[in-house]
C-alpha cells in the first residue's frame, strides 16, 4: 500500500475481511478482469452483451464477440502507447460503448482507468488529472477544446470521435492493431483498476482506488442477490464516469452473461418505450429519476412493460412519500439500497422474495425507506464515534467491512486514517438497524453525518425532515438545509421546489411551514421557506446540502418563537 504505516495496513486489511475471511482468501468466480473476459468469450460470444441507444433515439448492438474484439484492439493500442501494468489512463467521455470499451480494455492490459465526471468545474478536473498521475488521456471530441485548456504538462491525449473512420482518431489508429491477448491469465486481484474521484462539496476531492479484486467481489455480490443468468436484461440510464452505472450494470452484467442496455442520457419519453423494446427485466436509477416518471404519468398514459420486474434505486435519498407514489402508481417494486464508492457500489439490499406486505413494512414503517440486509460480501453495522458496536434502533454511523472495501484514499493518509480508524470503513452516513422475525439486519440511512442540523445542541436528521416537506401542499420537491443562526447554533431551513408558480407567495410558504410544524416539533420544523427551481445534487441525484446555507444567511440573527 502506497504511504500507509503498517498499523493502518492491519486496520485497512481488517475493514477488507468479511466474518473472518480474509480478503485474499475470499472465493471469487475470477482470478482476474482479464480471466472473466476470456471465459466471456469462449462461452457467450455469439449473446448480446451491450445494446446502445444515442440521444437521437438510434440503436446499436454489440455482441461479447463484437464487444471483446474490440477491447482487445484497444488493449493493444493502450500498450502500443508504452503503457504498462499499473498506470493510469484517464477517460473525458459520458456513456457510449466506447468508453466501456476503454474500460475493459484498460483492465485487460493491467492499468488503471480514472474516470472523469465532465459536469465537474476546471479546478477539480485538473486536480483529479494531476493528482492520480494519468498518463494518457482518452477525450471524447465533446470535450476536447476544454480539456485542451486546463491538462496538466505530460499528459497524452486521445481523440475520440464519433465518426470512427475520421483522421487521427482513436479508431483509426485502432484498425492496425493485432488484438492483444495475454500469454496466460494471471491472477490480478490485487492490482488498482479504477480511481473513483468523490464529489464533495468542500476541498479537493478524495480518490478512492479500486483493486480488480473489489469489482469481481461486489458484481458477483450483485448478481447473485439479483439471480441474474444469460438470460437477464439490464438497464444503464446512469452516468458510466460513477460506480453504478459501471458496476451495476456493466460488470454484473458481464459476470452473469446478460445484457445491458445503456442510454447516452435517462429521457422520460423514451424510457418505458426501450423497457419494452428490448425486454429489459431490472433497472438501476437514483431517487431522482423516480419523480421525473412519475410527474411524466400525470400527462401521459403509461403502460408498464410486463418484462420489467422492478427497479434498483439507491446513490441518493428515497423518502417513504416518493416510493409509495412511485410503487402506487406504477405497480412497481422499488429494491431500495446502498453502498458508496468506497465499497465499489453496493453493499446491501431490500431481499427480492419477500412478500408485499413485507416489502411494504420495510419501505413505509419506520419514517425512513430501509436500505436492507447487507449482501454476503460484506459485513454492516452501526458504531458510535468511538468504534463500538451500537443496538437495534440506536442512531450512529454506519460502517461496512468487506471484500469489497477499498484499497485506500490515494495519496491521502490523514483520510485513511480517519476512515479506517477501527477497523472498519467508516461512511460517514448516519443510521440504525432493525432485525426481521429470523434475525436479519434491515438498515436505515437517516442522512450524512457531516449534514446533519445540531439546534441547540440536538441532533435533526435532514432526511427525516425531508419525508415530511415532500408531502406539504404545493410541494413539489424540496430539500431541509441547517443554516447558522446566533441563537441555536443551527436552524432549519427549507428549499423548495413549488408545483407552479400559484404557489409562490408569502401565504403558500406560510402553509408549509404549519403543515410541517403540526407534523413534528416544533425544534424540528422549517422556520424559513425560499423557493427554487432547482435543488443542488450531484451527478448521481445525492442532495449537496452544504451548497445553499449561504442562501439562508439573512437569518442569521432571527429568533424564531413557537406560536
Amino acid at each position: 500500500m502506497t504511504n500507509l504505516s503498517m498499523n493502518l495496513q492491519e486496520k485497512i486489511h481488517a475493514a477488507q475481511t468479511t466474518n473472518g475471511i480474509p480478503p485474499e482468501a475470499y472465493p471469487l468466480p475470477y482470478r482476474s478482469l482479464a480471466h472473466l473476459l476470456a471465459e466471456r468469450e469462449q462461452q457467450s460470444a455469439s449473446a448480446t452483451f451491450l445494446v446502445y441507444y444515442d440521444e437521437q433515439n438510434h440503436r446499436s448492438e454489440y455482441t461479447y464477440a463484437r464487444f471483446i474484439t474490440e477491447v482487445r484492439q484497444t488493449a493493444a493500442f493502450m500498450r502500443s502507447l508504452g503503457l504498462k501494468r499499473g498506470d493510469r489512463i484517464a477517460t473525458a467521455a459520458h456513456n457510449h460503448p466506447d468508453t466501456i470499451v476503454q474500460y475493459f480494455a484498460a483492465w485487460l492490459a493491467d492499468l488503471c482507468v480514472v474516470p472523469l465526471n465532465m459536469s465537474e468545474d476546471d479546478d477539480r478536473l485538473r486536480y483529479i488529472l494531476s493528482n492520480s498521475n494519468a498518463k494518457v488521456l482518452f477525450c471524447r471530441e465533446d470535450y476536447v477544446s476544454r480539456i485542451t485548456t486546463i491538462i496538466p504538462d505530460g499528459i497524452e491525449i486521445v481523440r475520440v470521435f464519433e465518426d470512427k473512420a475520421r483522421e487521427g482518431g482513436l479508431h483509426e489508429r485502432l484498425s492496425a492493431m493485432t488484438p492483444y491477448k495475454p500469454d496466460e491469465i494471471l491472477p490480478r486481484l490485487d492490482d488498482e483498476c479504477f480511481i473513483v474521484y468523490t464529489s464533495g462539496t468542500t476541498g479537493n476531492p478524495k480518490g478512492v482506488v479500486l483493486v480488480q479484486r473489489n469489482i469481481i467481489a461486489d458484481s458477483a455480490a450483485i448478481a447473485e442477490w439479483h439471480r441474474l443468468d444469460s438470460a437477464s436484461r439490464l438497464m444503464c440510464v446512469l452516468p458510466v464516469h460513477h460506480v453504478n452505472g459501471t458496476i451495476v450494470t456493466h460488470t454484473t452484467p458481464m459476470i452473469a452473461g446478460a445484457t445491458t442496455v445503456l442510454n447516452r442520457k435517462f429521457q422520460t419519453e423514451h424510457f418505458f418505450q426501450r423497457v419494452e423494446r428490448e425486454e429489459v427485466q431490472i433497472v438501476s436509477v437514483v431517487p431522482t429519476l423516480l419523480a421525473f416518471l412519475l410527474e411524466n404519468a400525470k400527462t401521459t398514459s403509461i403502460n408498464v412493460p410486463p418484462s420489467l420486474r422492478y427497479m434498483i434505486c439507491g446513490a441518493g435519498p428515497l423518502t417513504c412519500s416518493l416510493a409509495e407514489q412511485f410503487e402506487t402508481t406504477f405497480g412497481l417494486r422499488i429494491v431500495h439500497g446502498y453502498g458508496l464508492s468506497e465499497t465499489t457500489c453496493y453493499s446491501c439490499y431490500l431481499p427480492i422474495d419477500i412478500d408485499t406486505h413485507e416489502h411494504t413494512r420495510w419501505m413505509q414503517d419506520f419514517g425512513f425507506p430501509s436500505i436492507g440486509v447487507p449482501l454476503p460480501v460484506n459485513e454492516m453495522a452501526i458504531h458510535d464515534d468511538n468504534g463500538n458496536a451500537l443496538q437495534e434502533m440506536e442512531r450512529g454511523e454506519i460502517v461496512i467491512r468487506g471484500a469489497n472495501v477499498m484499497k485506500e484514499y490515494y495519496q491521502n493518509p490523514e483520510a485513511n486514517e480517519k476512515t479506517f480508524a477501527f477497523g472498519w470503513f467508516r461512511s460517514g452516513d448516519e443510521g440504525f438497524f432493525k432485525r426481521d422475525v429470523v434475525g436479519r439486519p434491515y438498515f436505515f440511512i437517516t442522512g450524512r453525518l457531516k449534514e446533519l442540523i445540531i439546534r441547540g445542541g440536538v441532533n435533526l436528521a435532514p432526511l427525516e425532515i425531508d419525508e415530511v416537506l415532500s408531502r406539504a401542499p404545493g410541494v413539489k420537491a424540496a430539500i431541509c438545509v441547517g443554516f447558522e443562526n446566533d441563537f441555536y447554533g443551527e436552524e432549519v431551513g427549507a428549499l423548495v421546489i413549488p408545483q407552479s408558480q400559484e404557489y409562490t407567495d408569502e401565504a403558500s410558504k406560510q402553509a408549509i411551514l404549519e403543515y410541517c410544524r403540526a407534523e413534528m416539533p416544533f425544534s424540528k420544523a422549517p422556520k424559513v421557506v425560499i423557493f427554487t427551481d432547482a435543488l443542488p445534487v450531484t451527478t448521481t441525484g445525492k442532495y449537496q446540502r452544504n451548497r445553499v446555507k449561504h442562501l439562508f444567511s439573512e437569518w442569521k440573527g432571527a429568533q424564531f418563537r413557537k406560536g
